[in-house]
């Protein structure tokens, strides 16, 4: 038979049972928290700034830019699809498109080494390279 005095002892036990998990649980997000601010850390700080961008359509690369020149270029994508290209500032990014979503437009400026804008209606890509853009060999490739 139960008496009062076991159930007290049953709730003290939950009790220091359920502060141990509560402490587990709090040092477990804060190790998640520091992994997290240590790897943001380190992507901030490795970030490379481009020099060129690199226009593709439909998976072959049209024509580059060097990302220190500010130009306008529009590219004439797949179907007859147009996205507007603005170089300004060392930053790239597509200022008007006639595609159905206008995705492309809303996915922001680009500046490091590795980022796109991608614009999948028109099959575009605007791409951030490391390397500059020389007059040594063509500026445009027609297929």
């Amino acid at each position: 038979m139960k008496t009062d005095r076991d159930h007290e002892n049953k709730s003290e036990k939950n009790t220091g049972d359920r502060s141990v998990s509560y402490k587990k649980d709090i040092i477990f997000i804060g190790i998640f928290i520091l992994v997290g601010l240590f790897l943001a850390a380190v992507v901030f700080l490795t970030k490379q700034t481009g020099k060129s961008v690199t226009v593709s359509v439909s998976g072959k690369d049209v024509i580059s830019f060097n990302l220190d020149e500010d130009r306008e270029y529009m590219i004439e994508g797949k179907d007859g699809g147009q996205n507007l290209l603005i170089i300004r500032g060392g930053k790239a990014w597509i200022e008007e498109a006639n595609c159905r979503d206008g995705l492309c437009i809303n996915m922001g400026k680009i500046d490091s080494v590795g980022q796109s804008v991608i614009c999948l209606p028109n099959e575009v890509v605007v791409s951030i390279g490391s390397g500059e853009v020389t007059d040594e060999g063509p500026d445009i490739v027609v297929y």
